[in-house]
């Protein structure tokens, strides 16, 4: 697993990449939510009322780096994220400096 610091505007978060075989899982987390790869499950974040939003790569590959988290476009929010101001279309640093 990879664990570095991200460092936001006001705060900083953790961004993780885990290797499953072929596949990697990557996430950034705040004090206050997540935005992650396409892997995450935003409706059962929901139910524990945490903030999410998926991102997805700007030329459609997949998320591999924390990079192309954050330079990727949000693909889908929550609810709990929505009432934070995320929207589909903003970038994954836009996302994640709202949270």
């Amino acid at each position: 697993m990879i664990h570095m610091k991200v460092q936001l505007s006001r705060k900083s978060a953790d961004g993780y990449v885990i290797p499953l075989g072929d596949l990697k899982i990557v996430s950034a987390v705040t004090d206050s939510g997540m935005i992650g790869c396409g892997a995450f499950d935003l409706a059962a974040l929901d139910k524990f009322d945490c903030p999410a939003a998926k991102v997805g790569h700007k030329n459609g590959a997949s998320i591999v780096s924390l990079q192309d988290l954050l330079e990727g476009t949000v693909k889908e929010v929550n609810l709990s994220a929505e009432k934070l101001g995320l929207k589909t279309g903003i970038s994954g640093r836009e996302a994640l400096e709202m949270l």
